[in-house]
């Protein structure tokens, strides 16, 4: 029957329900036949069995051996900072002062404090010698000669108490000046001219001269394998940045408690002679004993199956792919760290993953390339 025909006699049925019959039967020989799934191109990478050192990379930055805060021993008011941020300092210099007047005006209290004890001395001790003398002839008894001792000692504690009480007070008085500890450089700046600050709070802090570290934080779950390094020589490698090579480093010392925040413990290495720049990037690297099974593929490798890293992996005799759960050590630079869901053999699909589905066909989109061999790690 031509479509003309069946439109004719369609026309000419009464009943609903024969039109409804007739026009499913219409648009289901019209309906298209589905188009065959396509076959998917993938580049693959082959993983073959191997071992490595596995390695650990903390970010580190390089500090001075030795960084003094600096404060006053005074409270006071600051009238002049000396130096700025950055500016290197040496032993002895000035870096600022405090407001002097009221140190210098108890300063001279003291010191006429110290006159009037040494002025009552000296009666004291006149007073004593006649005593002294009116003993001697039995004008006085002994029991008021005692006395008159114990008055000479008395007036002489009081000048040993002025007298020292003058010494603090020049020693305070000095106070009111900051002076460098070493040579070194001024890398922070905490209080400046106008602040009122108490005794003891941070001025400046300078980075001195000498021996630097590199600084770096150790999480809980490797902190016991970077304790058990300590003080053995080039125990660690160091890449500063922007350098290429690594250089031989000894971890000098580590936090014996974990940071409250961040849950990590300090550690420092020591960079030896090595040029650097305060506050310079750096990367510490640790070797551990060589493990095997642990494979390198590409991040584009990598997806998301719920909440679990996967791969896919290609079924040689049917072409198909399937999804295989595995577990991620870490990155290393563009490449995943795989220690555990490999096997060697297997074909891994490493360009076009976000496209497939469970049990589709594949096809190769160029020769397999290099086997991922169990490599070394970063963490």
């Amino acid at each position: 029957m031509t479509l003309q025909s069946f439109v004719y006699a369609l026309g000419r049925l009464r009943n609903p329900i024969a039109i409804t019959l007739a026009t499913a039967g219409l648009l289901a020989c019209s309906r298209p036949a589905p188009e065959p799934e396509p076959i998917r191109a993938v580049r693959t990478l082959r993983v073959t069995e191997g071992v490595s050192a596995v390695f650990k990379e903390f970010a580190a930055e390089t500090r001075a051996r030795t960084e003094s805060r600096l404060a006053f021993r005074v409270g006071g008011k600051i009238v002049s900072r000396r130096v700025d941020l950055g500016e290197a300092v040496r032993k002895g210099q000035v870096l600022a002062h405090l407001d002097p007047d009221d140190l210098r005006q108890a300063q001279e209290a003291s010191g006429a404090a110290l006159s009037a004890a040494q002025a009552n001395l000296d009666l004291a001790q006149a007073d004593h010698r006649r005593y002294v003398e009116l003993r001697q002839q039995n004008f006085i008894s002994a029991a008021e000669l005692e006395r008159r001792a114990m008055t000479l000692k008395t007036a002489q504690a009081q000048v040993d108490q002025a007298r020292a009480q003058a010494a603090v007070q020049r020693n305070q008085t000095a106070h009111s000046v900051l002076v460098a500890d070493g040579p070194g450089v001024v890398i922070a700046v905490e209080a400046d001219v106008g602040g009122v600050v108490a005794a003891g709070t941070p001025i400046l802090r300078v980075a001195l001269d000498g021996p630097r570290d590199a600084v770096f934080s150790v999480p809980e779950d490797v902190a016991p394998a970077i304790r058990s390094l300590l003080r053995r020589p080039g125990a660690l490698q160091v890449r500063i940045w922007g350098q290429t090579q690594s250089v031989p480093a000894t971890l000098r010392e580590m936090a014996a408690s974990a940071d409250p925040v961040t849950r990590t413990f300090q550690a420092k290495a020591d960079l030896g002679g090595v040029p650097v720049q305060l506050g310079q990037t750096a990367s510490v690297l640790l070797q551990a004993a060589p493990r095997p099974g642990v494979f390198k593929l590409p991040l584009s490798a990598i997806v998301r199956q719920k909440d679990q890293a996967a791969v896919w992996v290609v079924d040689p005799a049917s072409m198909t792919v399937r999804q295989q759960v595995v577990t991620v050590h870490g990155a290393d630079v563009n490449e995943a760290v795989i220690t555990a869901g490999l096997t060697p053999g297997q074909e891994v699909v490493t360009a076009g993953a976000h496209v497939l589905t469970p049990g589709q066909r594949v096809k190769f989109m160029a020769p397999a390339g290099p086997a991922a061999a169990a490599s070394a790690p970063r963490g």
